[in-house]
């Protein structure tokens, strides 16, 4: 019997999957906090839900185990603890409901269709190209990206399809022709960089334009309602309020990467000349390469609404649909194969580790946490006397970093801000109502920045595996603060300019 009770513990201590320090740590921080007094206003399933929510987020953090494995543990949490409903039943219908949320699957979708760039060598063309263009510096081609974003910005509504599914493709297109590949170790020749620069301009060009991304419409209704219609901002209205920060922080943040993340390699002076060499390498374009310019063409012009905008909105197809369509042209034409899809692993583990992160979220908001929050916040600020400036900055701050509790802007806008809107135009006086709101508007797409969740483009390039967790979090708080001082700063004298406060 001992020599059985031996081999189990031999056995589990080279099986088991987690690091044992941080799991022991994550663990004794969900008992805690259970064991806690429930706050006052939040109910006892409202609680544990913020208990596995929180744990989740340290275990993440800790590194216990693989993303994935987190993201199952959640699930597991909730539907055993039924803290979402009444019946187990019910409870894993919550936990699996995510899963067919089609921001979700458009990432999923867009990580499948980035493979076939690969396959065919057009993904390396257009990263050869960039390079023969701008890769005597790396810093160059980062600029290069930066400008892919902001081109597009304009014209594609789905902030993912544009980060994720159009320009990440062509980033770690660039990164391959270094050799920088995270299955090499090789990751932080280049790559590394460039993936963040790929994910931080995407912030940025969210905020520039109202069709930049999905929640934008949602917050010029919250303005307006907010305000009693007395500021509604129109596309040419937002995109002069935001052009002069929103240029500064594009043009600055190539650079700040730069210094907060370095690439191994800064000066890259042959690579102009391998680029040009291999292009002519490579000859003419083939018949794959493209099949997949078509699709692309064909992604673009229907995430860009085209055919809404000459036919009417009977006529808009979501960007999820037409990523779907986008995958299912590439594999009946042969581009890719079912069996690339199948094997495309960072696609199917976003599924699951995303899709977790955004069952919470929602579950968070269902069950009254995020209700009881706002007006937690809302009665401190007014009971306690503070004057209008630090009223102002504290509901702009707690709006955007509360984002850590969101896998979804359009989740987080829809559950807070017009009730931080309402509360702020009550206490500011009305001759900085613009200032307030408008660094409310810019917050609601900076606030993208600060996690690997934190917007449907962030999964996709942390997926890719050239940015580790702790980076990603370290170089996005930073990057977060920096452009709301540049918002507040700059973009609040260009406001005075214009005449908004």
């Amino acid at each position: 019997m001992f020599a059985i009770f031996q081999s189990i513990i031999r056995y589990f201590r080279t099986a088991i999957p987690f690091r044992l320090i941080p799991a022991a740590i994550t663990t004794a921080f969900l008992f805690v906090l259970l064991l806690l007094p429930r706050p006052e206003g939040l109910t006892e399933d409202g609680w544990g839900l913020v208990a596995i929510f929180m744990t989740t987020i340290l275990a993440i953090i800790l590194k216990v185990m693989p993303i994935g494995v987190m993201a199952l543990m959640a699930i597991v949490l909730v539907a055993v603890s039924q803290v979402t409903s009444d019946s187990s039943h019910g409870a894993i219908s919550d936990a699996l409901a995510s899963l067919s949320n089609p921001l979700i699957w458009l990432i999923v979708v867009a990580i499948l269709i980035s493979r076939g760039l690969k396959k065919t060598g057009l993904g390396s063309r257009i990263g050869l190209i960039f390079i023969a263009m701008l890769g005597r510096r790396t810093i160059g081609i980062g600029y290069g990206l930066a400008v892919c974003e902001l081109v597009l910005a304009p014209f594609t509504p789905s902030n993912t399809a544009r980060g994720g599914g159009i320009v990440h493709p062509v980033m770690k297109s660039i990164a391959s022709a270094f050799d920088s590949d995270p299955e090499k170790g090789t990751q932080g020749k280049i790559g590394t960089y460039l993936a963040l620069v790929n994910m931080h301009s995407n912030p940025i060009t969210s905020a520039m334009f109202i069709t930049a991304t999905a929640p934008n419409p949602l917050v010029v209704d919250y303005i307006s309602q907010a305000t009693g219609g007395s500021l509604h901002l129109t596309w040419t209205a937002w995109a002069l309020a935001m052009f002069v920060p929103g240029i500064v922080c594009l043009l600055l943040m190539p650079l700040a990467l730069s210094v907060l993340s370095p690439p191994e390699l800064k000066r890259t002076p042959e690579a102009v000349e391998f680029a040009q060499s291999e292009l002519n390498r490579m000859g003419p374009l083939k018949g794959g390469e493209w099949v997949m310019i078509g699709v692309f063409a064909m992604l673009l012009f229907l995430w860009a609404n085209v055919p809404a905008m000459i036919l009417g909105l009977a006529y808009r197809i979501d960007p999820t649909v037409t990523a779907f369509i986008g995958l299912f042209a590439l594999v009946i034409t042969g581009t890719i194969s079912w069996d690339d899809v199948l094997s495309e692993k960072s696609a199917w583990d976003t599924l699951i580790w995303f899709g977790a992160l955004v069952m919470m979220a929602e579950q968070l908001n269902k069950v009254g946490v995020i209700g009881w929050f706002s007006d937690l916040l809302r009665d401190s600020i007014v009971n306690s006397g503070m004057g209008w400036q630090a009223a102002g900055t504290l509901l702009v701050l707690v709006f955007v970093f509360s984002h850590y509790f969101f896998a979804s802007t359009t989740a987080h806008i829809s559950a807070m801000m017009l009730a931080f809107l309402t509360v702020g135009v009550q206490l500011v006086p009305v001759d900085y109502h613009g200032l307030f709101i408008l660094m409310m508007a810019s917050g609601s797409a900076i606030m993208m920045t600060l996690t690997h969740y934190a917007t449907g483009t962030s999964p996709i390039i942390f997926g890719s595996g050239y940015v580790t967790l702790g980076r990603w979090w370290g170089v996005g708080f930073a990057m977060c603060v920096g452009e709301l001082l540049i918002f507040a700063i700059l973009g609040g004298l260009w406001w005075k300019v214009l005449g908004y406060w």
